[in-house]
């Protein structure tokens, strides 16, 4: 892939995701995924996608630290880890229009859900991170849309948003950077995931 032909439109969907992560602290996934599989391939988006979220990651902790539930970011990320390893095999072997079709159910069933707000139940301690978690892992290894359900599970907490924003980075980013570091165990970061990233950095992330 001629790199060239790549930094223009990547840039500006890269630059849309991450204003809304950075406000919302979650959503750079959902709004860049789709985008992205028209430019470049699944193997290429995911991985370049991850290393974005983990760099905004860090961006957000440095501002919000005070505000992160600890404990629950904890209890996670620890149950996120046992999903990743179960998603990243099918970023390999998967065809390609089925994972099209999988991250679109996975996209309209989280859009119908913030469309309805459906009445919650609330959730007054950790009982269930691990299934919100593993399921956020596995599809964070798979798809990198690994958003909707600790987002569920954050409102499900009832955290303020400020919590809620704080509290997502100090779970996504021990989990991104696994995510991250699989990619590179599968042979993801290929020449044109780490120029793209790099063009990235330098003239986006340097301004935050």
């Amino acid at each position: 892939m001629d790199f060239s032909l790549y930094v223009l439109p990547v840039w500006s969907i890269l630059s849309l995701a991450t204003l809304v992560r950075s406000i919302f602290g979650f959503g750079e996934a959902l709004v860049a995924m789709p985008l992205l599989v028209n430019i470049v391939d699944f193997k290429t988006a995911t991985p370049l996608i991850a290393m974005v979220a983990c760099t905004i990651s860090v961006a957000i902790i440095i501002f919000d630290l005070q505000n992160i539930q600890l404990n629950s970011a904890w209890h996670l990320a620890v149950s996120s880890f046992v999903g990743i390893p179960l998603g990243l095999p099918l970023l390999k072997a998967v065809d390609v229009p089925l994972m099209k079709v999988i991250l679109a159910l996975v996209i309209i069933g989280f859009s119908a859900y913030r469309l309805r707000k459906p009445q919650l139940l609330t959730l007054d301690n950790e009982k269930f991170s691990f299934a919100f978690g593993f399921l956020d892992g596995f599809l964070g290894g798979a798809y990198n849309v690994a958003e909707p359900p600790v987002a569920i599970y954050g409102a499900m907490r009832r955290w303020s948003p400020k919590t809620f924003r704080a509290t997502l980075q100090g779970y996504f980013l021990p989990t991104l950077i696994f995510i991250v570091s699989g990619h590179g165990v599968i042979g993801f970061w290929t020449p044109l995931v780490l120029k793209l990233y790099f063009f990235l950095c330098r003239f986006f992330f340097w301004r935050m």
